[in-house]
């Protein structure tokens, strides 16, 4: 007898067998018990879940002799037919090759002969998606009002593409596609019962490159099987299939999280000489930084399929990072791929990007930087942070102890400036008056009085009081005084005066130089103007 290629031996023979999609299998089952099975059904979803599969059971399933409660035996000419696809009454069609409207009026034609033998006469029609409008147009009446003894079955990948007229006559059953957990427990029961040795590393690299799909895994371990001598490590996976080896890419996270600038270039030096292919790389490491950050959500079970121990690992580097440093990280590898993808020479870009990543700032939560401040720092200070920090970008650290002054509120116009420039520009010229019982008086000198309208209003005032009670932890009521002659020193006043009084100092510094003083005296000269060389 001639080799039967893994993927179909271990075809599942029954819905006991099926991997992954229990919630079809109960329906059908529970539809055949109650004999409520509707005519017509539409199996979608991904590539490799199932769906001729379970279209096959369920003809056995219905025209076994020998069946019990459903379940096929097996074992007699009929299920064995089905299994082959050679049974006069189970009626295979493909759609991709049959897709013309020739191929469904000769099914219309031959819909109406009884079975040759038991009660049912199943029509199976793969990639029904690819059918003509014309040939879906011919099979509506069908469809619609069958013979008694006939049940459709149709299974596509593409169900966008089913017209709806089809889609309102038949019961939809949506396949998941299958996680990485059910596929590589059912890929290690096949390597122990076909005597082939896998190492773990190996069989969950299998895994994720069938992406969920049970047909693709099993046809890789059939392939890489025979190309190891049935004795799969991980080095065999990665040379047949080209892949990027697991330890590059944790090596990768290791470097970028400790941001060693002397480990990342160790291991550009190993992505040239194995030979990795760039884009390959830098999407597996995107993929695995994703993971870093659901392990630090501690959404494991919800959203990620991986080996305990690499999640066990993840869970070590993660406590090295804040989330918005990984967000930082994903983001700087998400627009590498995409630079990748337009690039004439991939392996430089990810050189590049590799550099890049190590490079970056570390970035605080706003928790820490709360943490870290025992009070406010002056107005010049606080600004420079808020510039260099990307979380302060967005936010400003809220005002520690101490009363509030005028030194605290043009620290806050500070803040504003630096995240809303126009905003806080309005604020720039307003000095502190006094804060009595949680009422924030502030003054406008007479000559900015055409600011007024604008500072009073009541939406401005408003979004004030918010960026207030952030900064200081408290909700205060503004009060706007226009003053004759100002009372205090606003932002903007004490930033000229700063200017004034540094230009005055280096002016006098320049005077009292010796060497100046002996060229005034000596070509009776003066100084005109002093400037600063940058």
């Amino acid at each position: 007898m001639s080799y039967q290629v893994i993927a179909r031996k271990w075809r599942p023979k029954n819905f006991s067998s099926l991997i992954g999609q229990d919630h079809i299998s109960t329906i059908l089952l529970n539809a055949m018990k109650s004999d409520r099975l509707a005519h017509a059904l539409l199996f979608t979803g991904p590539r490799g879940t199932g769906k001729t599969s379970t279209a096959r059971i369920l003809a056995k399933s219905l025209r076994c002799p020998n069946v019990k409660d459903f379940v096929p035996c097996d074992k007699c000419s009929t299920c064995e037919e089905i299994s082959v696809g050679s049974s006069i009454d189970v009626i295979e069609i493909d759609g991709a090759s049959n897709n013309g409207v020739d191929a469904i009026r000769e099914l219309r034609d031959t819909v109406h002969f009884l079975p040759t033998s038991g009660k049912w006469k199943v029509y199976i029609i793969d990639e029904v998606h690819m059918l003509t409008t014309s040939a879906f147009n011919a099979l509506l009446k069908t469809l619609e009002e069958p013979p008694p003894h006939v049940i459709f079955v149709m299974a596509t990948t593409e169900v966008q593409k089913i017209p709806t007229t089809i889609l309102s006559r038949c019961q939809r059953f949506d396949f998941r596609r299958i996680s990485l957990k059910q596929v590589a427990d059912h890929l290690q029961k096949i390597a122990d019962a076909e005597g082939i040795k896998i190492d773990p590393p190996a069989l969950w690299m299998i895994v994720r490159h069938s992406e969920g799909a049970m047909r693709d895994s099993q046809s890789l371990l059939d392939q890489i099987a025979n190309y190891s001598s049935r004795d799969i490590t991980l080095e065999k996976v990665v040379e047949v299939l080209g892949l990027t080896e697991r330890t590059l890419l944790n090596d990768a996270l290791r470097g970028l999280v400790s941001r060693d600038r002397g480990a990342i270039l160790k291991l550009v030096e190993k992505i040239i000489q194995s030979g990795a292919d760039a884009k390959v790389f830098a999407q597996d490491l995107l993929e695995q930084i994703r993971n870093l950050l659901v392990v630090k959500m501690e959404a494991v079970s919800a959203l990620m399929d991986l080996p305990e121990n690499e999640v066990e690992e993840l869970k070590e580097l993660g406590k090295n990072l804040s989330s918005e440093d990984i967000h930082l990280l994903f983001d700087m590898a998400f627009k590498g791929v995409n630079d990748l993808i337009r690039a004439q020479d991939p392996r430089l870009v990810l050189e590049m990007l590799l550099f890049r990543m190590c490079e970056a700032p570390t970035v605080q939560s706003l928790k820490e930087i709360l943490a870290n401040r025992g009070s406010a720092p002056a107005a010049s200070t606080q600004r420079t942070d808020i510039m260099s920090s990307p979380v302060a970008r967005t936010t400003h650290a809220r005002s520690g102890g101490g009363a509030f002054d005028s030194g605290k509120w043009n620290t806050f116009v500070g803040n504003l400036q630096s995240l809303n420039a126009l905003f806080g520009a309005k604020l720039a010229n307003t000095h502190f008056i006094s804060l009595k019982d949680d009422k924030l008086t502030i003054g406008l000198p007479k000559q900015h009085e055409f600011l007024l309208g604008q500072i009073t209003d009541a939406d401005f005032l408003k979004k004030v009081g918010n960026y207030l009670n952030t900064f200081m932890g408290k909700v205060f009521k503004i009060e706007v005084v226009l003053e004759e002659n100002a009372s205090g020193m606003s932002l903007k006043a004490t930033e000229e005066k700063t200017k004034n009084d540094e230009q005055k100092a280096t002016e006098e510094m320049v005077e009292n130089n010796p060497l100046i003083q002996s060229v005034k005296k000596h070509l009776n000269a003066k100084v005109q103007s002093i400037k600063e060389k940058r």
